[in-house]
């Protein structure tokens, strides 16, 4: 969770609170813990494998969208209706 809340400054506050009654938001950000470990590994390494470190990449981005996704639609769920 500490790289997306990193990564996502403006959802850290919803981040924190959504991860502790959200499973499938804590699965989201144990999967792009390690995504991202892999991409810092393969870019650091000697040999980069230009489709590798673009899945991976794909990856981050495809975790980030879904997690954006999640704390806007539980945005709208917490904002009352007029």
């Amino acid at each position: 969770m500490l790289k997306l809340m990193l990564k996502l400054p403006v959802l850290r506050g919803q981040l924190q609170l959504l991860s502790a009654k959200d499973s499938s938001l804590h699965s989201l950000c144990e999967a792009y813990d390690e995504a991202t470990s892999m991409l810092d590994r393969e870019r650091s390494g000697q040999l980069q494998d230009k489709a590798v470190l673009a899945e991976y990449e794909l990856i981050c981005r495809e975790i980030e969208e879904e997690v954006i996704a999640i704390c806007l639609f539980n945005e709208d769920q917490d904002t009352p209706r007029a």
